[in-house]
């Protein structure tokens, strides 16, 4: 009898915790995506003459294509005001800039280099 308490008490358990596993997650439709209009969110940190430069970007992808039916896209990255190159990550590296006060501008372009509407402007002081 204690060792049918025990299996009926071990069986509740397991039924309880199993039964946790089974929450239903709902991913939006692809329309969803697409209706959204794009936002950049960016953080910057300098050391030395390196500036280290994190960006979230919602409703555009950084690949070549996009499964889930999302805008593709790269950042341009304009630096005092002259266009210095291009990347295709939400994370890099601006490396060996000058002492002095600069403007760092990302700009978020489609892969033939349209622009969404969206970019960020600020300021980075490198230290002498």
């Amino acid at each position: 009898m204690k060792r049918y308490i025990e299996l009926t008490i071990l069986s509740i358990f397991l039924v309880g915790i199993l039964s946790g596993f089974q929450q239903s997650t709902v991913l939006p439709k692809v329309s969803e995506y697409s209706d959204k209009a794009p936002s950049l969110y960016v953080q910057s940190q300098t050391k030395g003459n390196n500036v280290f430069v994190e960006c979230i970007l919602s409703g555009i992808s950084f690949r070549q294509s996009d499964q889930q039916g999302r805008k593709t896209g790269k950042l341009i990255i304009w630096l005092n005001g002259k266009k210095t190159k291009e990347v295709n990550s939400a994370a890099f590296i601006i490396k060996g800039l000058p002492p002095g006060e600069h403007t760092v501008k990302l700009e978020v372009v489609d892969l033939k280099n349209v622009p969404y509407g969206v970019s960020k402007e600020f300021l980075v002081n490198i230290p002498k």
